[in-house]
């Protein structure tokens, strides 16, 4: 009965549960604006924490980051690339409850008379998204999981993540996109969802295991 299973053996068949990614970020678009009442968590720390422009470089760089890293996963070990992705894909459920329960913003710096290329880069995250959607962070969120699951890498590769990993982690406040937070919701909503990930997998590989 192997023929029922070629999704979890196959490298290439199993990228296609990456569809799942885009899918849910429809529901960002979707909350991502006012709702009736919006909270700010913006503590005095935050306050503290200087907008510095060069951090928008490792904010934009998180898309490409997460879809390779998980790509290269999916090449290195699939059962920890399932498990990513299952607590990604739940995490970003979380994260959107979240948004519809107790939505967030932020205040952002005026950026209408800066100039640069840094600054025209910060235009236009500003400009896509609201400033909204922002307990928990969900770059925060992806990242750490990218962090966590890139113990299967050599240790080059390990750090090179870690170190990305880091970067877009601490940019999220630097660009003024997020609060201290909503860094501490993402971390935790990652590490809740990837010990319930890794006991789901575990149990489809059992399972799996039997039907051979």
């Amino acid at each position: 009965m192997t023929n029922l299973k070629p999704s979890y053996r196959s490298e290439w068949l199993s990228l296609l549960w990456l569809l799942a990614v885009p899918t849910l970020n429809v529901f960002y678009g979707v909350l991502n604006r006012a709702g009736d009442r919006v909270f700010s968590l913006q503590t005095n720390l935050d306050v503290l924490i200087p907008f510095v422009p060069g951090f928008i470089v490792p904010y934009l760089i998180w898309y490409p980051f997460i879809t390779g890293v998980l790509i290269a996963l999916a090449f290195r070990n699939r059962m920890v690339y399932f498990q990513t992705l299952i607590a990604l894909c739940s995490g970003l459920i979380i994260s959107y409850i979240f948004f519809a329960l107790f939505q967030t913003s932020i205040q952002r710096p005026d950026m209408q008379y800066e100039t640069g290329f840094l600054a025209r880069l910060v235009q236009f995250v500003y400009s896509t998204d609201q400033p909204y959607n922002c307990f928990p962070s969900i770059h925060v969120l992806t990242s750490y999981l990218m962090l966590r699951g890139a113990y299967v890498f050599s240790r080059p590769i390990r750090l090179s993540v870690a170190i990305i990993s880091i970067l877009i982690i601490i940019s999220t406040v630097f660009v003024k996109q997020h609060v201290v937070a909503d860094i501490l919701g993402g971390i935790l909503v990652g590490e809740l969802c990837l010990r319930l990930a890794k006991v789901v997998v575990i149990r489809k590989k059992v399972i799996l295991l039997n039907l051979e």
